[in-house]
């Protein structure tokens, strides 16, 4: 393996593991057992030392981020994290920060709207299979979080396309909204640690973003 070729493979490592990681505190309520693991490393992590190795965000950025979120969990998580996350995303009633594409792209502000449908297509075109159910809509956060760690450890060349077309056009404009939002320290790191993630992988990557127009 020669030095691109090395470099090449780091740097699908690093897409993977933040992939991976913000796409499960996303994806999974805080007080899922599949995240249990995760919460307690982070609770226990030291900010400045995860920030010197965490891809793609630039050290001053995770360094801030990285310790709003352990700060946060150093009583563990807590009934404020867990009702906040749920007031974000989940409900009941309207949701503070909707974890779907297509509320902030489609005009009537929807869920499976144009935008879920165009990363189905595409999807479906490269014989990409969907992570979730067929109720949960394919551009959720963090299950495309979680496909872009798929794709990096196993189809690296469409990691580029699919971030260029279909998750950096909105996953920042909804970062932005979700940490504006954010009345819990733990969640509002999380929305900074993964737009400045995000960005710094379309700039590594060298992408060219057409954003769309927001109607929320």
């Amino acid at each position: 393996m020669d030095t691109t070729d090395e470099a090449r493979t780091a740097q699908m490592e690093g897409i993977a593991f933040a992939g991976e990681t913000l796409g499960s505190l996303f994806a999974y309520d805080p007080t899922d057992a599949a995240v249990a693991p995760l919460y307690a490393a982070l609770a226990s992590l030291d900010a400045g030392e995860a920030a010197e190795a965490w891809p793609f965000a630039g050290a001053d950025a995770a360094r801030e981020a990285l310790g709003a979120m352990a700060g946060a969990l150093a009583d563990g998580v807590g009934d404020d994290l867990t009702w906040e996350y749920r007031r974000l995303f989940c409900g009941p009633g309207a949701k503070a920060a909707p974890p779907w594409g297509s509320v902030y792209t489609d005009r009537e502000t929807v869920v499976f709207g144009e935008s879920t449908l165009a990363l189905r297509r595409w999807m479906r075109e490269r014989g990409v299979e969907r992570l979730g159910t067929e109720a949960e809509p394919e551009d959720h956060i963090g299950t495309m979080l979680l496909l872009l760690a798929w794709l990096a450890r196993n189809r690296p060349e469409l990691v580029g396309e699919y971030l260029q077309d279909h998750l950096l056009t909105w996953a920042p404009h909804f970062l932005d909204v979700m940490e504006a939002e954010a009345a819990q320290p733990f969640l509002g790191g999380l929305a900074a640690i993964t737009r400045a993630t995000l960005v710094g992988m379309g700039d590594e990557l060298g992408l060219s973003v057409t954003v769309p127009r927001f109607y929320r």
